[in-house]
């Protein structure tokens, strides 16, 4: 995963525990194969003690900040309907599903497209 966020247009975001673990993160990087201006939301994930407190919803709000601080346009991401809740903090936030998929990310088990302006 480091070679993916190594570069000066992408950010990866940890949710570091007071005890050092890792519970959460999430990224954006320009999305693979897509036009200029787009990022992809890439690997969020949070341990699920914490779900249902909020934290996704800012750290998604974050990077979103941090995508604009970047010059991204538009933001794209992929999901599966397994990550309901997931795909409902998306759609709050604004992202709109997609008929098709953009870009070429290699991720043929998501079958949820989604996408907003920044």
């Amino acid at each position: 995963m480091f070679q993916v966020y190594d570069r000066p247009d992408s950010r990866y975001l940890a949710v570091i525990g007071p005890d050092g673990r890792l519970l959460g993160g999430g990224g954006i990087a320009p999305l693979a194969g897509g036009e200029a201006g787009v990022c992809e939301l890439q690997k969020m994930y949070f341990d699920a003690a914490l779900r249902g407190r909020g934290l996704g919803r800012r750290l998604l709000r974050r990077l979103l900040d941090e995508a604009r601080a970047l010059g991204f346009r538009q933001c794209y991401l992929e999901t599966t309907a397994a990550l309901a809740e997931a795909a409902a903090l998306y759609q709050a936030e604004g992202f709109v599903r997609l008929d098709g998929h953009w870009g070429d990310t290699g991720h043929g088990a998501c079958e949820i497209a989604m996408a907003r302006g920044l």
